[in-house]
């Protein structure tokens, strides 16, 4: 069964993310004190699966994302498909393409995770989130409201 096997937050750009046993999804906002939370944004939360991480030798949370999973396929969600991770509802929003940050761990991440960093989030539900929590896929994937706003 596909699980939270780490969670991330942002408090500072460009610093090293800060593990957390639980966090609090905010409903339309991302994590409770992660700098990349914004209202209205389709990008308040990055989930990558540690399937990935362990091929390209990468350690959780080194590509910044907030929730690492295991056991749940990335390739196979679709957006406006809702994860449901502890008492929080998610909604998949767009594939996360690898930015220039990627080269900074190693030359030549960016091109090799093409189509393979994960996929954001905004939060349809806030809720806690814990490590261990299982995820579960809600109902079949509707079209959603365009929202706008970057990370």
């Amino acid at each position: 069964m596909a699980h939270v096997s780490n969670l991330f937050l942002a408090v500072e750009h460009r610093k090293p993310m800060r593990a957390v046993d639980r966090a609090i999804a905010l409903a339309d906002r991302g994590f409770e004190g992660c700098i990349h939370g914004r209202q209205g944004s389709k990008r308040q939360l990055l989930l990558v699966d540690s399937e990935t991480l362990t091929e390209f030798q990468l350690a959780p949370g080194v590509v910044r994302e907030n929730v690492t999973t295991a056991g749940l396929n990335m390739s196979e969600l679709k957006p406006g498909q809702r994860l449901v991770i502890g008492s929080a509802v998610l909604e998949v929003t767009i594939p996360c393409e690898p930015c220039f940050q990627m080269d900074d761990i190693r030359i030549g991440l960016r091109e090799a995770l093409k189509n393979r960093r994960g996929v954001l989030c905004r939060v349809i539900e806030g809720g806690q989130i814990a490590c261990g929590d299982a995820i579960e896929m809600s109902g079949a994937a509707k079209a959603s409201p365009r929202v706008g706003g970057a990370r």
